[in-house]
């Protein structure tokens, strides 16, 4: 089984871009020395997300208690709310199982039909009954 491990980075003082150039190489390296098997970088409008896989649980712990890697995750933009840590996929991965769709809230129902109303229409006479003729 694949043992994922989720760093996502938010920008604050500066881009969160800037500080993948700045520690992204030390992060990859780390990585790849302690047993990475894939990763991958992805770029948003709101920062980065780092994916690395490991084959052990064992391994992405190693590497998450590596000085490296704390140091880097020390020095993003924004220490107090701009750094997410989680085991698994996140970031810019898709789901592996499509979502089962859900029922549609109430106001998302069908039109509610209008009552018709019917109209009688009827014909005037020529000569209002006040002046109709008696015979």
């Amino acid at each position: 089984m694949d043992h994922w491990l989720t760093i996502e980075v938010f920008d604050g003082e500066h881009s969160a871009s800037q500080w993948r150039l700045a520690h992204g190489d030390a992060l990859t390296e780390a990585a790849l020395t302690n047993g990475a098997e894939q990763w991958v970088w992805h770029e948003h409008r709101w920062g980065v997300v780092l994916e690395i896989e490991f084959a052990t649980e064992e391994r992405r712990d190693a590497f998450r208690a590596l000085p490296v890697v704390t140091a880097s995750l020390d020095a993003v933009p924004d220490p107090a709310r701009g750094l997410l840590v989680y085991p698994g996929r996140g970031g810019g991965s898709g789901s592996r199982m499509p979502r089962k769709p859900r029922p549609l809230p109430m106001s998302g129902a069908g039109a509610v039909p209008v009552p018709v109303e019917s109209v009688r229409m009827g014909l005037a006479e020529a000569l209002p009954p006040m002046f109709s003729e008696v015979g």
